[in-house]
Parts: structure tokens; sequence; C-alpha cells
């Protein structure tokens, strides 16, 4: 069995995407005997794929249609076949090498989470003031309609063990919010979860707006109602 798998969504990343590649493929060749890279583009209309294709060794899974990052990382995870399971944003805002950090954890943890609002955690350039506030107004959300003991729900770098990927298959959300859906998924399953300080940082040309951060809050409520109407099938 493969010893890790990192899937990487992409939307429109041509800028940013084989840097991320290159960094991710050293890293993982030197310390791991055997790895897997999976792509998932979400319906990029750049040349995203372009870029993707100049390395042989990345495996590139396709939508058609643009579907949302809960979708396409949960499309990467259920393809993938190591031990544990990665996913990182495509612009490596939290860098590969972080991995280091969280991996220690992961014989212990089946969930293993990136955190930048715990103590040691370093964010080297932060968002807008607005995204900062949103961010903070939906933790807080997220902590009491969920019931979430987690400081940093969406920072985009996650480690799984291969067992969890029936967490995977149950995720109704299929944008941002997915991340907190997840979480929350791994707590009524019981699966730990361990939240580890990272060094990010803020790369310009995010394309969540303020107005998807609060379509992405009111998706807290939909994952409440969900466990309310017993759609995540809880034995």
């Amino acid at each position: 069995m493969t010893e890790i798998s990192v899937v990487i969504p992409t939307y429109n990343e041509e800028a940013k995407i084989s840097e991320t590649l290159k960094s991710v493929l050293s890293y993982l060749s030197k310390n791991f005997a055997s790895f897997e890279v999976i792509v998932v583009d979400d319906g990029s209309c750049d040349h995203t794929l372009r870029e993707v294709k100049k390395y042989a060794e990345v495996k590139i899974l396709k939508n058609l249609v643009n579907h949302g990052k809960g979708y396409t990382v949960k499309k990467g995870v259920l393809a993938s076949q190591g031990k544990l399971i990665l996913f990182m944003d495509a612009d490596n805002s939290t860098d590969i090498s972080e991995l280091k950090k969280l991996q220690p954890y992961s014989n212990d943890f089946p969930v293993v989470i990136a955190s930048r609002a715990i103590d040691q955690a370093q964010v080297l350039k932060r968002q807008n003031l607005i995204k900062v506030f949103l961010g903070r107004l939906g933790n807080k959300l997220i902590k009491y309609t969920l019931g979430l003991k987690i400081n940093d729900t969406q920072c985009g770098f996650k480690l799984f063990q291969a067992q969890t990927k029936g967490l995977f298959e149950k995720l109704t959300i299929k944008r941002w919010g997915f991340d907190f859906e997840l979480l929350f998924l791994a707590k009524i399953f019981h699966y730990p979860v361990k939240e580890v300080p990272v060094t990010w940082f803020n790369y310009t040309g995010s394309r969540v707006t303020g107005m998807a951060y609060l379509q992405t809050l009111a998706q807290v409520f939909q994952v409440r109602i969900n466990y309310l109407l017993s759609k995540y099938k809880v034995n």
C-alpha cells in the first residue's frame, strides 16, 4: 500500500501549481518510499491542466464543470490509495514541509489538522481585516453550533488515516464549508482530532470572497440540521 497520498484541488491555478508540484514531489521523494500525488481540477478555464501535465508522475482527475472545493477534495480522497492522505491547497500556502509537524501525531490520531490560530502558529502574511473578522466570527459560530473544540477548522492542510475515508463519503457540502462538516463528522463518529500549529502565508489572489464567507457561515446551520435529521446515519 502506498505510504501517503497528497490530494491537491485546483481551480484556475496556472500561476502557482507548477511551483507547488515541484515542491511537493521533491519533499515526498526525499521522505517517503512510496507516494502518490493526485490533482483534481475543478473545471479550470485557464492553463492549469497544461501545467500539471508537465509532471508525468502526477495523477489527474477532472471535473467537467466547477463543483466546489468540498466536492473536489472528496473526489480525490476517495480515489487515493495511501495509508495516510493529505489534502493541501494548490498555492502551497501551508508549505508541504509543514507535513513534518503533523506526521508524528498520525499514529495516535486518525485526523491531524494544521492550525493558524493556536500557540506557536505563524502567519507570515495576514488576510485583509474583513476576512480576519469574518474568520473569527465564523470560528465562534462553528464552535457554538457544532460543538467543535477546534480553533481553526478552515486551514486547507489536513492529514488523515485511510480508515477515515468513510467520513468523506458522507460529506454533503460541496464548497468551502466542507472542512467543518468533515470535522463534525469526525466528532460524531469518534475519530480524535489533533490540531497542530503551522507556518502559513496568505498568497494574493484568493477566490474566497466576502460573500463566500457569509455563505459558508450559513452552511454551519446546514450541518446542524443534517445531524438533527439523521442524514449522517450515526449508529
